[in-house]
């Protein structure tokens, strides 16, 4: 009686979920399908260890993570698999050295235009817990020619756990906005916003109201056009953290109420860390399910990935040419 009642309120929370979708998606164009069933990316990219916070370039062929795997150099380091196509399956990670320390190394993301690689780490010279870092390369191609990195200063980074970071481009008068997690530890985070000034400094961070609760929320991924916004939180839901998502009409609106992405993303473990594709078709996640094959699940945390078709324009699939070569701010 117990399980015919969880399922039954396990099917009521997802239609409230999908109408919530239907409604919040009638605000902004493109539209999209549903999302597909979560694709494992498989025993070459994922490990026995935990994987965390994909992040894929603008050509789709780089996919950065965290990973606590044996032979990092800190407790997380940052790695790399690579495709020669998008499309192809992705190469074995390599460990992007010029990025990582003896600390932890974590949670990349890179910039809208390539060059710059944000991140979250524990090593020396922060102003806390964990700070929010930054590392330039002048090539956006090469995967490996990232210079020093450089903390992101006290005007950004806080004496508590500062993570997740996320820099969008420049809207008409909105500049780019860093949008990041922070709180007392990784378990209690609020969402926080900064805008990147026309002198290259980065203004007070604030926290994002509309997007907050009294539960933990964190790492957000936004759409190209800053009219979608993913995130995850352990607020009520289908498992342990759920991704959720929220839409406005223009960048200069507040963001909608929170709706949760439902099934099959989300499911009763733990999803986390979304990471929207360029063209917003594709999302790559964090998952504690079962991995294919398997009724239990592993132990750890790894890379699953979800597509959708967007149901108003061109949603031609992609060949092997190259990225457009328009640098964004």
């Amino acid at each position: 009686m117990l399980l015919g009642t969880r399922a039954a309120c396990l099917r009521a929370a997802i239609v409230v979920i999908a109408f919530g979708i239907a409604t919040i998606q009638g605000v902004a164009a493109p539209k999209f399908s549903a999302w597909s069933e979560p694709v494992h990316l498989g025993p070459l990219v994922n490990s026995d260890a935990n994987e965390q916070g994909p992040a894929i370039s603008r050509n789709g062929l780089s996919l950065f993570f965290g990973s606590a795997r044996p032979d990092s150099i800190g407790n997380f380091d940052i790695w790399v698999s690579q495709r020669g196509c998008v499309g192809d399956p992705w190469g074995p990670p390599i460990n992007v050295v010029g990025l990582n320390s003896t600390s932890l190394d974590t949670l990349p993301s890179l910039s809208p235009d390539g060059h710059w690689m944000f991140f979250t780490s524990s090593r020396p010279g922060g102003s806390g817990d964990a700070d929010l870092w930054a590392a330039y390369r002048a090539d956006r191609h090469n995967d490996f020619g990232w210079e020093t990195p450089i903390n992101l200063g006290s005007d950004v980074n806080s004496a508590l756990f500062d993570a997740a970071p996320e820099l969008t481009r420049k809207r008409g008068k909105v500049g780019p906005l860093l949008y990041f997690a922070r709180g007392p530890n990784n378990n209690a985070l609020d969402i926080y916003v900064s805008e990147l000034g026309a002198d290259g400094t980065f203004g007070a961070p604030t926290p994002v109201a509309e997007l907050n609760s009294t539960f933990s929320d964190a790492r957000v991924s936004v759409r190209r056009d800053g009219l979608e916004i993913f995130f995850y939180s352990n607020r009520p839901g289908l498992g342990l953290n759920d991704l959720w998502m929220s839409m406005r009409g223009k960048v200069t609106d507040p963001w909608l109420p929170s709706v949760n992405v439902g099934g099959p993303v989300n499911t009763p473990f733990n999803e986390v860390h979304p990471e929207l594709s360029r063209d917003g078709r594709t999302l790559y996640f964090v998952s504690g399910r079962p991995r294919p094959g398997s009724v239990t699940p592993p132990g750890n945390t790894d890379l699953w990935v979800t597509t959708r078709t967007e149901l108003d324009g061109d949603d031609e699939p992609r060949g092997c040419e190259d990225e457009e070569e328009e640098e964004e701010g």
